[in-house]
């Protein structure tokens, strides 16, 4: 009995031992991040609400004859419901996305490159909802921090709008960076397995 229970704990150990990740998954070496977040910009909106073209003494008067009403208030009417039916509906605003991944070089060689994918997953599932692949391009010096920032216009996962801003479009959903390679200024490369 005692040499099954010897050899039941050994065989847990070797399992145990097999489940464990490889030091490569752990992260690049003397890297760190401090933070990551990604937000959703209204793109478009900075135009000058009071820009109308300014009108010439021919088109003021064109309008204050437009004005006399030549015709009855139904005509008008009828008119206006014809212009509003043939009107294209107004383009829905549009969103883009600023990905940011702030980093600090702990190492001894200068960063020239790093490749980061942010991954988003649903919180209830796992499943992959969506990865967004960067690749930022930054002379970070030995125990430097840069804040590395990617606008695009792909949202970080389907559920989320490109045409409206959503109060609880992040719930539900885990988000993570991960660094896929650098690329040191020596020539040298670190490459996640």
């Amino acid at each position: 009995m005692r040499t099954a229970v010897v050899l039941l704990s050994v065989l847990f150990a070797l399992t145990d031992a097999g489940a464990q990740t490889p030091a490569a998954a752990e992260g690049p070496p003397d890297f760190q991040m401090v933070k990551y977040s990604w937000s959703k910009e209204r793109i478009g909106w900075e135009r000058d609400p009071f820009a109308a073209p300014v009108e010439d003494f021919n088109d003021m008067r064109g309008r204050v004859s437009r004005e006399r009403r030549p015709t009855t208030a139904l005509e008008e009417r009828s008119a206006g419901a014809e212009k509003a039916a043939k009107a294209r509906p107004a383009p829905p605003p549009r969103y883009a996305f600023n990905y940011k991944l702030s980093v600090q070089n702990t190492g001894s060689k200068t960063i020239r490159t790093i490749d980061w994918d942010y991954v988003f997953t649903d919180a209830a599932t796992g499943e992959e909802l969506g990865r967004r692949e960067f690749t930022s391009t930054e002379k970070i010096n030995p125990g430097k921090r840069k804040e590395l920032s990617v606008f695009a216009f792909s949202p970080p996962a389907q559920r989320i709008s490109v045409y409206s801003l959503g109060k609880n479009e992040r719930d539900g959903m885990l988000e993570q960076v991960i660094v896929v390679r650098i690329l040191y200024d020596d020539g040298s490369v670190w490459q996640a397995r």
